[in-house]
């Protein structure tokens, strides 16, 4: 299958701040994690990606076409939910629906009907009128029955409830079943990154880090112990260091290493994924 989005060469100046150049494609069946400290440009991006930015310089196409051009039809192909609704607040639920359905041609209104129901959602209040968790879930619910094949979460889930992110997550794993859809997911949220993810793209202050399969990533990563001290010169692959105690993102070098200089550890585990993306956003590169 063709990519569902292609990104090339893409940057883009804001004052002092400068995004890319960065490249990004998604394919089919995958879920991507944005993650980036604050102010890294994934809502720039995220943004641009819907043509609501324009781009300094580089493409993006959605579905084959360009999305900073005169054709729109790339549109019915993206069902964006962004992190902050402006316009929404004189209208109930039921009348945003009767505006959104008609613009997607494979709304799905069983799925739109599920969702106001197991997120309780009150349909006949203005939306000024519902709690910040409450706008959230109504989003949420008018975005994902419109089956765009590339769904765009912008911090889904910031102000749900424990129940409602167990709902979602549930939600998001069923409408990928068919294997031809997509989702970009930006969130700070460690449990959605987790449970959803296939892959993490990375920004630290604009400038990309990396593309990651996840669970590869998390395989690149160990902490051991070490019984002794060790030489305060540079160990292959160590990213931290702390006494008796080192990270490494490339334990097979660490642990060669390790062999050559007679070095023993008692105890090796795996990082959690909270602590690679700390590693990898605050750039520890300690040796």
């Amino acid at each position: 299958m063709d990519a569902l989005l292609s990104i090339r060469d893409l940057e883009k100046r804001i004052d002092e701040f400068h995004l890319g150049p960065l490249d990004l494609t998604i394919e089919p069946g995958t879920i991507t994690a944005l993650i980036g400290n604050n102010g890294s440009g994934k809502s720039t991006l995220l943004k641009m990606i819907m043509n609501l930015v324009q781009p300094g310089m580089g493409n993006i196409k959605v579905n084959n076409i360009l999305v900073h051009s005169d054709n729109e039809n790339w549109k019915p192909y993206v069902a964006y939910q962004p992190q902050t609704i402006i316009g929404w607040d004189p209208f109930t639920g039921e009348m945003l629906k009767d505006l959104i359905a008609p613009l997607y041609p494979n709304w799905d209104e069983s799925l739109f009907l599920r969702m106001v129901e197991l997120f309780e959602i009150p349909l006949n209040k203005k939306f000024s009128k519902l709690s910040q968790g409450v706008q959230q879930k109504l989003n949420l619910t008018l975005t994902l029955p419109r089956n765009a094949p590339l769904l765009i979460l912008d911090e889904p889930t910031s102000f749900m409830d424990i129940p409602s992110k167990k709902l979602l997550i549930d939600l998001l794993v069923d409408w990928m079943e068919p294997g031809d859809r997509s989702i970009i997911i930006a969130s700070h949220q460690i449990d959605d990154i987790k449970k959803l993810s296939d892959y993490l793209f990375v920004l630290h202050n604009g400038e990309v880090l990396g593309h990651f399969e996840k669970e590869a990533l998390m395989e690149n990563y160990a902490r051991y112990w070490l019984s002794d001290s060790v030489s305060e010169e540079s160990i292959p692959g160590v990213v931290s260091r702390e006494e008796h105690v080192l990270i490494s993102n490339n334990p097979k070098e660490t642990e060669s290493y390790f062999e050559q200089m007679n070095t023993k550890w008692t105890n090796r585990s795996s990082l959690e994924m909270e602590d690679i993306i700390t590693l990898l956003l605050t750039k520890n590169k300690g040796q």
